[in-house]
């Protein structure tokens, strides 16, 4: 979602600003965005480290500016799902990637926008904030709660400032984060699912819309609902000890 996000606003003229772990893998994105005409900035950083954070921002100004827009995307999900077993390091890295992350950087870009009065937060949460099951799990759920919330209070707070909090509810979506899943959906299966391209255009009608209009909440969802209780009862296993095996 990331990736397609930056290439689109990138189309659009804005200058995209990509931040991950892996240096190598944000020069391939940033080249792909070159060869389509756009401008890339690659800039390792791990964002859930506030020195990081910090580190990044400094460096765009340097190179950029102020930041108009701010797209919080970096989502894991722990391998144990069911709270029974959850292992508590797993929880945490969670909430630091899905949510901590999103206030750091958020925290960050705060004063450029408030300062000239006018700005877009956009954060990817996930229907798993309105709707939490096994497929995402106990932490995914939470964290993408409370990265709502957080959005809804900034949209609540700065909105007359002229700050805008877009929070995007994907659901089911194709990427590489299924295959992680207790049980990896099948081709068929994915075929039917949010791409990360719709999210990527949801994402940018948001930003390019008028400053006075603000789209809170966007919700992307697949049109057919697959039925997934087989996947949930796997899930509700996954990482269980070998004395909470399911029921024959």
């Amino acid at each position: 979602m990331g990736l397609e996000t930056a290439r689109l606003l990138a189309r659009d003229g804005a200058t995209a600003v990509l931040l991950g772990r892996r240096q190598r893998v944000l020069d391939t994105v940033a080249a792909t965005i070159r060869a389509e005409g756009g401008t890339a900035l690659p800039l390792a950083a791990d964002v859930t480290r506030a020195e990081d954070v910090t580190r990044v921002v400094e460096q765009v100004h340097a190179a950029l500016g102020p930041i108009d827009i701010l797209v919080n995307n970096a989502g894991s999900a722990s391998s144990v799902l069911n709270p029974q077993w959850l292992p508590h390091d797993e929880w945490r890295q969670v909430l630091d990637v899905n949510l901590t992350a999103v206030f750091q950087l958020t925290q960050a870009v705060l004063p450029d926008m408030l300062g000239r009065g006018a700005g877009t937060i956009v954060t990817v949460s996930s229907l798993a904030a309105v709707n939490p099951n096994l497929l995402g799990g106990a932490a995914y759920g939470a964290a993408k709660a409370g990265a709502r919330n957080f959005m809804t209070f900034l949209h609540n707070t700065f909105r007359n400032q002229g700050l805008r909090a877009i929070t995007v509810l994907p659901g089911e979506a194709d990427t590489p984060i299924l295959d992680n899943r207790a049980r990896p959906p099948e081709p068929e299966e994915r075929a039917t699912m949010v791409r990360p391209e719709d999210v990527a255009e949801a994402i940018r009608l948001a930003v390019t819309l008028p400053q006075r209009v603000v789209l809170q909440e966007i919700v992307v969802a697949p049109t057919r609902q697959r039925d997934t209780s087989d996947d949930l009862e796997i899930s509700r296993w996954a990482g269980a000890p070998a004395d909470a095996a399911p029921p024959a």
